[in-house]
C-alpha cells in the first residue's frame, strides 16, 4: 500500500472492511513505500485506534539502540498513535548485534511506547538469542515467511516457536503470486475441498495455516473484495482429513530455514 496515490482511498476503504469483518490485526512497517503505508493504515484507524492491535517494524539498517528509538518515534508520527501494539525487527541486521536492538526494545517498552516486542525472518537460534538479550522481557512474536508452498519453518523454526511461546506469524500466506494455478494437482485438491465448504481455495489455504496451531495470518488486501474474502477465511473449521489431503499434497520442502540479514 502507498506506492500509487491514486489507489489511496481504495487502500483505505480495504482495511476499513476488514476491520469492520472482526480483522483488527493490522500490519505494516517503515519500509513499505517510504513510510506512506503507515500514513494509510493512520488514515484507516483514527477512530478506531482502540480496537486494533497495531503491528510495524524496524529496518534493520536502523537496529542500532539510537536507530530504534529514532525509528520508533518516526512510525508513531506516521501512523498517528501514541503506542505500539507489536514492534519487530524487520530482518536480522548485517550491522548490529540482537543484543543492542533487543535493548532499544526493552527501552521503548517500559517507556510504554510499545506494547510487545519481536522479530521478522529469525532462525530458531536467533530467535533464542533475543530472547536471551530481552531478559525478563518476553520475545512474543516471529514472523516468517509460510505458505502451503514454503513450509520449511515447520522443520526448526515453529517447533522452537511453539516449545516457548512465541506467536508464528505468517507473512505471504497464498505464496506471494505464486499460489497454484488452476488445472494443477494442488489446487484440484483445494477446489474440490473448497467446494465442500462454500470457500475458496485461497480461503481454504489460509484455514489450514491457521489450524496448525500457534499461527496467525496476514495475507496482504489492497482492495476490499480482498479484504472480505480473507476476513472469512477463519470462520469454517476443516476436517481432519481434509486437513491431511492438503498436507499431503503439498509436501515439506527439501532444506533448512536461511537466515538473510540486511
Amino acid at each position: 500500500m502507498g506506492q500509487d496515490p491514486a489507489k489511496r482511498s481504495q487502500e483505505v476503504q480495504a482495511l476499513r472492511e476488514g476491520i469492520e469483518r472482526g480483522a483488527k490485526l493490522i500490519d505494516t512497517a517503515e519500509v513499505y513505500s517510504g513510510g506512506e503505508a503507515e500514513r494509510i493504515v493512520a488514515d484507516a484507524i483514527s477512530d478506531v485506534r482502540d480496537e486494533i492491535f497495531l503491528v510495524t517494524k524496524v529496518w534493520p539498517t536502523n537496529a542500532s539502540y539510537d536507530g530504534v528509538l529514532r525509528a520508533a518515534a518516526s512510525s508513531l508520527q506516521r501512523l498517528r498513535t501514541d503506542r505500539i501494539d507489536l514492534y519487530l525487527l524487520h530482518w536480522p541486521s548485517a550491522q548490529h548485534p540482537v543484543s543492542e536492538t533487543m535493548r532499544a526494545m526493552r527501552k521503548l517498552a517500559d517507556d510504554g511506547v510499545i506494547r510487545y516486542i519481536g522479530v521478522s525472518n529469525f532462525s530458531d537460534e536467533l530467535v533464542a538469542e533475543a530472547q536471551d538479550a530481552l531478559g525478563d522481557r518476553l520475545l512474543v512474536c516471529n514472523q516468517v515467511v509460510y505458505n502451503l508452498q514454503n513450509r520449511v519453518i515447520e522443520k526448526r523454526v515453529k517447533p522452537y516457536c511453539d516449545r516457548h511461546g512465541v506467536t508464528v506469524m505468517a507473512y505471504s500466506p497464498l505464496g506471494d503470486g505464486k499460489f497454484p494455478e488452476p488445472g494443477t494437482q494442488e489446487r484440484a485438491v483445494l477446489d474440490e475441498i473448497a467446494a465442500r465448504y462454500g470457500k475458496t481455495a485461497y480461503q481454504v489455504a489460509l484455514n489450514w495455516l491457521i489450524a496448525q496451531g500457534n499461527v496467525i495470518v496476514i495475507p496482504k488486501a489492497s482492495t476490499p473484495r480482498h479484504a472480505v474474502e480473507n476476513a472469512q477465511a477463519s470462520d469454517f473449521e476443516l476436517s481432519a482429513e481434509d486437513r491431511a489431503a492438503i498436507d499431503q499434497a503439498f509436501p515439506l520442502p527439501q532444506g533448512e530455514f536461511v537466515v538473510h540479514r540486511m
